[in-house]
C-alpha cells in the first residue's frame, strides 16, 4: 500500500518498549547530554513530539536526566548500557516469583563461556 499517513507507505508499528530502547540507544551513542532534536535524528520515523514524549516518560522513570541549556533542554541517560541491562535483570528477578527457580532456569540457558565468566565474577576474579 502506498501513500499512507506520512506519504511513505504504512509505517511499521514498533513493539512495546522498542521506541524507548531506540531513544536510549541514541543517548548512549551520543556520549554526552544532547537536545531532543539530536535524538530524533537518530530514531528513524519518530516525530519530534513523540521523542519528547518518550524522553519525558524516561525522565519520570528515573532513566534519563533533563537539564536546562539555553532556551531548551538536554537529555542524558542515568546508566550506561550495562547498568540499564543489570537493572532490568534485577527487575525481572524481583517479579519472577520463586527466585531460586528463576535463577536456575537462567543458569541452565547460559553458554559454557558465560557460565565460566559468571563463576569468575562470583569468586571475585
Amino acid at each position: 500500500m502506498t501513500g499512507g499517513k506520512h506519504g511513505q507507505g504504512e509505517a511499521r508499528r514498533r513493539a512495546r518498549g522498542e521506541l524507548e530502547g531506540e531513544v536510549l540507544a541514541a543517548l548512549w551513542a551520543a556520549g554526552r547530554p544532547v537536545p531532543a532534536a539530536a535524538i530524533q535524528e537518530q530514531v528513524p520515523g519518530a516525530a519530534y513530539t513523540t521523542v519528547l514524549t518518550i524522553l519525558t516518560r524516561l525522565c519520570g522513570k528515573g532513566m534519563v536526566t533533563r537539564q536546562r541549556e539555553g532556551r531548551g533542554h538536554v537529555y542524558a541517560p542515568v546508566d550506561d548500557r550495562a547498568g540499564h541491562a543489570a537493572a532490568g535483570m534485577h527487575s525481572l528477578l524481583d517479579e519472577g516469583g520463586d527466585r531460586a527457580t528463576v535463577l536456575a532456569r537462567f543458569l541452565s540457558d547460559l553458554s559454557p563461556e558465560d557460565e565460566q565468566l559468571l563463576e569468575q565474577l562470583l569468586r571475585g576474579d
